[in-house]
C-alpha cells in the first residue's frame, strides 16, 4: 500500500508527517460586524483560504531542510486538500517554526519539527 504525498515544498517531497491539520477559512471585508440594528452583517471576500499545521520526526538532514524552508519568504505548496482528496497548489509561507530534540541518537538526534503554513 503506498502512502499519500501530503505536501510538496518547491517541487521536493517532504516526508511522510506525523500529524497534518488542514482548515479551510473565509476572508472577510472591513465591513463585516454588527449593524446598528443589532444583526450580525458579514462581509466575505474569499471562502476556503488553507491553513496547514504539521509536525514532522526527522532526522539532521530533514532539520536542516526544513529550516531552510521555513526562513523563505513564499514557497510553492503542493499540499493535500482534506475536502477534495486531491493535491493542489498554492503560494504559502511558514509560520510558528519549531524544533525539538526528541532522541539523541549517535548521529545528532531525531527532531520533532512542527509549523503551520498560510496561504497568500
Amino acid at each position: 500500500m503506498a502512502f499519500i504525498q501530503y505536501l510538496k515544498f518547491n517541487g521536493t517531497s517532504l516526508p511522510l508527517p506525523t500529524s497534518y491539520d488542514c482548515e479551510l477559512s473565509a476572508v472577510e471585508a472591513d465591513t463585516t460586524g454588527e449593524t446598528e440594528a443589532g444583526t450580525t452583517q458579514r462581509d466575505v471576500i474569499r471562502q476556503g483560504v488553507v491553513t496547514i499545521s504539521v509536525a514532522f520526526a526527522v532526522s539532521p538532514t530533514w532539520l536542516k531542510k526544513l529550516t531552510a524552508y521555513s526562513k523563505q519568504d513564499k514557497l510553492a505548496v503542493q499540499y493535500f486538500d482534506t475536502e477534495t482528496l486531491e493535491t493542489k497548489e498554492a503560494e504559502m509561507y511558514v509560520d510558528g517554526y519549531k524544533a525539538k530534540l526528541y532522541k539523541d541518537t549517535s548521529y545528532k538526534g531525531l527532531w520533532n519539527v512542527s509549523f503551520t503554513l498560510h496561504e497568500f
